[in-house]
């Protein structure tokens, strides 16, 4: 995939001493595959292929921080991934040496995400809404409906008598 203005533009302006291995990461992942696509979301660039793929953490200065964003359900074994839980992995690189010792295991893991992604057996979480409460029924439609069931709707009280019941 052909590199996007939009990122280049975010990458003129990012200004961290990780910087190199960051773009150096980004030329990897692009050349895995050409289905790999790329933008700005989260004020980061992120990388997509049938969903979101991974992010970078620009803030990050000790290392280039890579979160892989439903990371766990990638296939396979990458002792790189860091993190637990069933979400998020992260692959963290200080340098331009480690990430070319890496390099192979990037390309991996990306590999694998697309093949995930490719077999539409990707897992997807789902979260539940609690279900909205209903309005209560109006009360014509009520009544409406015990008539036509067949059903004499209750009688009313007359107000008098309501007022009275009260002042008791």
């Amino acid at each position: 995939m052909p590199r996007r203005p939009e990122v280049d533009a975010w990458f003129a302006r990012y200004d961290n001493p990780m910087k190199p291995v960051v773009q150096r990461m980004r030329e990897i992942i692009l050349a895995v595959d050409p289905r790999v696509d790329e933008c700005i979301k989260w004020q980061a660039p992120t990388f997509t292929f049938e969903g979101n793929l991974a992010s970078f953490y620009p803030k990050a200065q000790k290392h280039a921080s890579l979160m892989f964003h439903t990371g766990a359900q990638i296939p396979g074994s990458h002792p790189r991934l860091e993190g637990a839980g069933d979400v998020a992995r992260f692959l963290k690189i200080a340098d331009l040496v480690e990430l070319e010792a890496a390099r192979a295991d990037l390309e991996a893991i990306v590999r694998a995400w697309i093949a995930l992604k490719s077999s539409g057996t990707a897992k997807t979480k789902v979260i539940k809404k609690p279900a909205a409460k209903r309005a209560p029924a109006p009360k014509k439609k009520a009544v409406a409906a015990k008539k036509a069931a067949g059903k004499k709707p209750a009688a009313k009280k007359p107000a008098a008598k309501k007022k009275a019941a009260g002042k008791k």
